[in-house]
C-alpha cells in the first residue's frame, strides 16, 4: 500500500507530456493524471508530442503507441537519441509481445494497458518518484562538491571534526561568532558550542544521518557563544568519504541567522527544550478586522504598542521569563512549571491580567483604541498544538479564555477518522463501489415522473455511506472529480435502461472542471434523444469561482434539451437575481422550509413567495423532504408541481 498523499506531493512538481490521439480515451485518462500532476502538456499525435517535447522542459512522458504521423515507439526512438534518462511510459490497449521487446530495447520505463489499472499505475509512479529522488540526490552531491572547492572563500562558519567529533579545523568566521580563539577550539569536542536547550533527539538524528547513513544533514541549530549568549545557525554537515566509502572526517558549513531568526522559531525551540512547558498564547481579538478597517500601518502600531504593554504588565509573581511577540496580533509567554499548584496560581493570575489589559485604552497617534485580548493556556501533552487549536476554538466559539490539554488529541482523532474515510473513498473508486441510489419524484397525482440520482459509497464490508460522511473529505483528498465521473456514468446508464427522467446533482467544482464538462458533453451526445430526459440540479455554493464558465456550460447543455434545476432554493447562497442568471427550468425548495411547513407560518410564507415568483417566470417547483401526507396536501394546495421525500419513496438501488 502506497502513501497516496505523499505520492501526490512528490508528483505535483513533475511536468508531464501526455500523448494520445483518441479523444474519448484522452479525457478520462486526463482526469486520473490530473490528480497526480499539476502541470500536464497534452499532444494529439507523435509528431505533435515531439514538437511539444522540444518546446518544454519535460520530466515524464506517457504516450499511446498507435497514433498517426508518428507512432509511440517511433517517438521514443527519436527522443532516446538525445535523452537516455527521461522516464517514459507506453500506454496501449494491446499487450503484443513485439511491443514489449521493442520498448525494452528502447529503454522504456513502464508499460500501461488501457484502461489504466490504478494499482499498476501507482506501482509505476512509485518507481518514477524513487528514480527522481535518486537523481535529485546526485545533483545535490555534485553541487556540494562544487561548494567545497570554493568553501574557504565563502563568508561562512567552517569547521572540521574527526570521527569522534573533535574539532580539527575552524575558520576565522567560526571563531568570530563563537567568540573562541582557534587555539581554544582545536582539539576540543564540538559540544563546546552546543546550547544545552537543544533537544538531544536532534543530535541523535544528525549522527544517524551523517555517521550511519553517510548522508548530508541540514538544519537550524541553536549554539552558545563563549560569553553564554545564544546564536542560531543554518547548518550543513557532510561526511567526507574515501573511495571505499569509509568516513574520513566531517565538514560543516554554517550561516549565522540570529538576526533574521523570527520570534516564532525561537518560541518553538524553547518549547522543545523546556522540561515542563506552560504556554500562554495571547491574540488581539478581531485583528483581521483591525487591519481591514484601519489599515496595515495603524494595525502594526497597535500590535507594537500592545506588545510593550503585555511584556511590562505581566505580573512578576507568575515568573514568565520568556516572552515572544509573534505575527498577526499573536504573542506568547512560556515557562517551565514545577507543580500543579503553580499552574492553578498562574491561571488565576492570567485571568486577572487579561481583565486588566482589556480595561486599557491604547493611545495610537492621539487616537484611543479599545484593545481586547483572547487567552489560551496549555501545560500538558502537545502544548503548542493545544494552544494553536485552542485559540481557533476560542475564535470560533466566541470565547475569551480557555485552558486546554486535550484538544490536539481530539483534532488528531478527527484527522485519523478523515484519513480512514479518504482511504475508503480511494478503495471505492478503484473497486467501482461509488454507486447511485435513486429517489422518485412524483407529480400531484403521486405518479413517478423522474428519479434523482444520489451518490453513495459501499465500503469493503458492504456498508453504505451517505455523501455527508465522505464527500467533503473527498474534496480535500482530490477524489471529488472521480466521484462525479462515477455518478455521471451511473446516471446515464440508468437513463438508457428506463423511461423516466433522471436528475443529477452538479456542484460549482464540477461545472468549473474542464474534464468533467467534456465528459458531460460526450455523454449527452451519445445519449441522443434521451438527453432531453436529463435534469442537472445545480448546487450553488461559496466555492464558485468562475461564474462565466458556469453560464457557458448551462447554455451548452440546454442546447441538448437538458433542463436546469436550482437545488435548495430559499436558503444558503440562493437569491432571486442569481436565479435568473442560471436560466433554470425548475426550482427545488430547500428542505428546511418543507420540513417545518406544518407548524411554521414563516415557512408557508416563504414557500408561497417562491411559488408566485416561479409562476411569473414560467418555472416548475419541486418540494423535497415530503415526509407525510399532511405536508404533501399543504404543498399541493400551495401550488407545488412535483414532490420528493420518504412519503413517496426512500433512495434505493434501481431494480
Amino acid at each position: 500500500m502506497y502513501n497516496l498523499e505523499e505520492m501526490i506531493k512528490n508528483t505535483s512538481n513533475i511536468k508531464l507530456l501526455y500523448i494520445e490521439d483518441n479523444e474519448q480515451a484522452r479525457v478520462p485518462t486526463l482526469a486520473v493524471l490530473s490528480e497526480f500532476f499539476k502541470n500536464i502538456v497534452v499532444a494529439v499525435d507523435g509528431q505533435d508530442g515531439l514538437e511539444k517535447y522540444s518546446e518544454n522542459e519535460i520530466d515524464l512522458i506517457i504516450t499511446d503507441i498507435h497514433m498517426p504521423n508518428l507512432d509511440g515507439l517511433g517517438l521514443v526512438e527519436v527522443i532516446r537519441k538525445t535523452d537516455h534518462d527521461i522516464p517514459i511510459f507506453l500506454l496501449s490497449a494491446y499487450s503484443d509481445i513485439e511491443y514489449f521487446r521493442r520498448s525494452i530495447h528502447l529503454g522504456v520505463d513502464g508499460y500501461l494497458l488501457k484502461p489504466i489499472d490504478i494499482k499498476q499505475f501507482l506501482e509505476l509512479m512509485h518507481k518514477i518518484v524513487e528514480k527522481t529522488k535518486i537523481k535529485q540526490e546526485l545533483k545535490e552531491n555534485l553541487n556540494f562538491l562544487e561548494q567545497y572547492k570554493s568553501i574557504a572563500n565563502q563568508k561562512s562558519m567552517i569547521s572540521k571534526t574527526d570521527l569522534d567529533g573533535i574539532i580539527t579545523y575552524a575558520n576565522d568566521m567560526f571563531c568570530s561568532v563563537s567568540q573562541y580563539t582557534r587555539e581554544e577550539l582545536i582539539g576540543k569536542n564540538q559540544n563546546i558550542i552546543r546550547h544545552p536547550e537543544n533537544p538531544s533527539s536532534m543530535f541523535k538524528e544528525m549522527w544517524d544521518i551523517i555517521k550511519n547513513k553517510k548522508q548530508t544533514w541540514k538544519g537550524v541549530v541553536r549554539n552558545r557563544a563563549k560569553d553564554g549568549s545564544s546564536y542560531y545557525v543554518d547548518a550543513i554537515i557532510q561526511p567526507i568519504l574515501d573511495l571505499d566509502g569509509n568516513i574520513l572526517e566531517y565538514i560543516a558549513m554554517r550561516h549565522n541567522i540570529t538576526n533574521v531568526m523570527n520570534s516564532k522559531r525561537q518560541f518553538l525551540d524553547y518549547i522543545v527544550s523546556a522540561e515542563k512547558p506552560l504556554i500562554v498564547q495571547i491574540k488581539i481579538e478581531s485583528f483581521d478586522n483591525l487591519q481591514r478597517y484601519y489599515g496595515l500601518d495603524f494595525s502594526l502600531l497597535v500590535e507594537s504598542k500592545l506588545s510593550i504593554l503585555l511584556e511590562e504588565n505581566m505580573p512578576k509573581n507568575l515568573h514568565f521569563k520568556n516572552y515572544f511577540a509573534l505575527d498577526n496580533g499573536n504573542y506568547a509567554f512560556v515557562k517551565d512549571y514545577v507543580k500543579y499548584d503553580d499552574v492553578q496560581e498562574t491561571i488565576n493570575g492570567l485571568v486577572e491580567f487579561q481583565k486588566y489589559i482589556n480595561d486599557l485604552n491604547v493611545e495610537i497617534d492621539s487616537i484611543y483604541y479599545d484593545v481586547s485580548i483572547l487567552v489560551c493556556v496549555s501545560y500538558e501533552n502537545n502544548v503548542y498544538e493545544n494552544v494553536k487549536y485552542g485559540m481557533k476554538q476560542i475564535v470560533r466559539n466566541r470565547q475569551n479564555f480557555l485552558v486546554t490539554n486535550d484538544i490536539a488529541e481530539e483534532v488528531h482523532a478527527v484527522a485519523a477518522k478523515n484519513l480512514n474515510i479518504l482511504t475508503k473513498v480511494k478503495e471505492a473508486i478503484e473497486n467501482s463501489k461509488i454507486i447511485s441510489f435513486f429517489q422518485p419524484i412524483v407529480d400531484s397525482n403521486g405518479l413517478v415522473c423522474k428519479y434523482e440520482s444520489l451518490v453513495r459509497l459501499m465500503d469493503n464490508n458492504g456498508s453504505i455511506l451517505v455523501p455527508f460522511v465522505f464527500l467533503d473529505i473527498a474534496k480535500q483528498g482530490k477524489y471529488y472529480t472521480q466521484i462525479t465521473s462515477c455518478v455521471l456514468a451511473n446516471s446515464f446508464n440508468a437513463l438508457a435502461k428506463m423511461d423516466c427522467d433522471v436528475s443529477i446533482n452538479l456542484s460549482a467544482i464540477d461545472m468549473e472542471n474542464e474534464a468533467i464538462r467534456e465528459d458531460i458533453y460526450r455523454l449527452l451526445q451519445n445519449s441522443g434523444s434521451k438527453a432531453k430526459r436529463v435534469t442537472f440540479e445545480l448546487l450553488e455554493d461559496e466555492e464558485m469561482k468562475d461564474f462565466e464558465v458556469i453560464k457557458t456550460f448551462i447554455t451548452k447543455v440546454k442546447s441538448f434539451g437538458v433542463q436546469i434545476a436550482i437545488d435548495d432554493f430559499g436558503a444558503g447562497y440562493s437569491n432571486y437575481e442569481r436565479l435568473l442568471d442560471f436560466q433554470p427550468d425548475i426550482i427545488k425548495i430547500d428542505g428546511s422550509l418543507v420540513k417545518n411547513i406544518e407548524s411554521s407560518r414563516f415557512s408557508v410564507s416563504i414557500v408561497k413567495s417562491i411559488i408566485l415568483f416561479a409562476r411569473e417566470q414560467g418555472l416548475s417547483v419541486v418540494a423535497e423532504y415530503v415526509e407525510n401526507e399532511k405536508i404533501f396536501n399543504i404543498l399541493k394546495e400551495l401550488g407545488v408541481d412535483y414532490f420528493q421525500g420518504y412519503y413517496f419513496g426512500k433512495p434505493a438501488l434501481l431494480d
